[in-house]
């Protein structure tokens, strides 16, 4: 089935067409239906597969073709999402698919002034897609009415719903009307949490797509074991060997995005970083540079892993392995996005192989091992213009010792 024979309004199916919208993925094939229909849904799928255009198509059909009873205007669609960077992105897909239907979508985030934000409400909103810290202090503060909501849609539900949060959305839940549509998608949800959805929806239709392989198909994922103190040199070997190239590079910390960065400006590559400490007008502009090319490598924390969709990303570098096993899926589904083919590529210590043994626990399978023999670990040590001033010289003082054991010399403290 073809977007051109759904019974869609003109305008949606002229965007479609003009946003490249061809032929439903699965989730967008499973989920427009019920959705259309005004049924709850419960959805989950890998990363990369549309999920985001599997809820905006139904719902902007919904609202361009409901009449609306009530002359007080207020927000119709509420669309709750984890990030900054992800609530810009979702309004960004609803606005190019809302052409022409009079209908209006705004993202509200906190990290810019408000008062632009408030004028914005008070013109009218059909779809707010929000970040809950703003969305609750702006309700707090009486500028935000939230009785007329007919859909309520949680995107990255999982996140949505982690412990610590789930009070907050069970406080949204009262503000909202009791009959009302609700949505849940996302590419990973466990037990405990899909037990808190359900308090939340009724009846829901439960829609998984590939559930045995979070991963994507046409990502292909392995990991490396690397010294924790050697993976900047590996980095630099793999940037400089795929010039051109864009690719998202995943830390831990904010302080390791920024040591990070540093250690490859110290050889001439450049490069940017995202992460909490940036006030929202830089994050804007690193995601912008990223996604136009003007940056090809982006050095992250877990805040860039949920949802955003950046166009292109030929690698994903996990620098650090992730605390939380699941989020290895969203890291490595920021690349290999729709039908792209993509390459992830995990660097993993000796003290990360505890984490490495949760990740494949939580894909039920081992991750690809790229095997690094010692002549190639060692050369790609002395590849790099930011490696030890002694190297050579660590290497004649052992020369005596390796030979005797007729082995090549390898850094002290290494093991292979």
């Amino acid at each position: 089935m073809k977007f051109p024979d759904y019974n869609l309004i003109p305008a949606l199916k002229r965007n479609l067409e003009e946003q490249g919208f061809k032929r439903p993925t699965d989730i967008q094939y499973k989920s427009i239906p019920p959705v259309l229909k005004g049924e709850d849904v419960l959805a989950i799928a890998q990363t990369g597969t549309g999920k985001t255009a599997a809820f905006a198509i139904p719902v902007i059909q919904i609202l361009a073709t409901r009449k609306v009873i009530e002359e007080v205007y207020g927000i119709r669609c509420l669309v709750m999402v984890p990030t900054h960077e992800l609530a810009m992105q979702v309004a960004g897909v609803i606005e190019s698919l809302m052409k022409g239907t009079g209908l209006r979508v705004m993202g509200l985030f906190g990290g810019v002034e408000q008062d632009p934000q408030i004028a914005a409400l008070k013109h009218g909103v059909d779809v707010l897609v929000a970040t809950p810290g703003r969305m609750f202090d702006l309700a707090s503060q009486g500028f935000l009415m939230l009785n007329r909501v007919e859909i309520l849609i949680l995107d990255e539900a999982d996140h949505m719903l982690e412990l610590g949060f789930i009070n907050d959305m069970r406080q949204l839940i009262r503000k909202l009307p009791t009959r009302r549509q609700t949505l849940f998608y996302s590419a990973t949800i466990n037990e405990q949490i899909k037990k808190l959805a359900y308090e939340l929806v009724k009846n829901a239709v439960r829609i998984q797509i590939s559930p045995k392989d979070p991963v994507a198909k046409n990502i292909d994922h392995a990991v490396a074991f690397i010294e924790m103190d050697d993976k900047r040199f590996f980095l630099e070997r793999f940037i400089q060997e795929n010039p051109d190239k864009k690719m998202l590079v995943f830390v831990r910390t904010k302080v390791r995005a920024e040591r990070v960065a540093k250690a490859l400006q110290r050889v001439d590559i450049s490069s940017q970083t995202i992460h909490g400490d940036k006030i929202q007008d830089e994050r804007s502009q690193v995601m912008s540079n990223f996604r136009k090319g003007t940056n090809q490598i982006l050095i992250a924390t877990d805040v860039s892993a949920r949802g955003i969709d950046i166009p292109n990303v030929e690698f994903v570098i996990n620098y650090d392995l992730p605390d939380v096993a699941e989020n290895y899926v969203h890291r490595v589904g920021r690349t290999g996005r729709g039908t792209n083919k993509g390459i992830a590529i995990s660097f993993c210590s000796p003290q990360e192989k505890e984490l490495l043994k949760e990740i494949e626990g939580y894909l039920f399978k081992p991750v690809t091992v790229m095997k690094i023999d010692r002549e190639e670990y060692e050369a790609t040590l002395d590849f790099s213009d930011d490696a030890p001033s002694d190297w050579r010289s660590i290497i004649k003082e052992n020369e005596a010792f390796v030979n005797k054991k007729k082995k090549k010399p390898f850094k002290k403290g290494r093991k292979f």
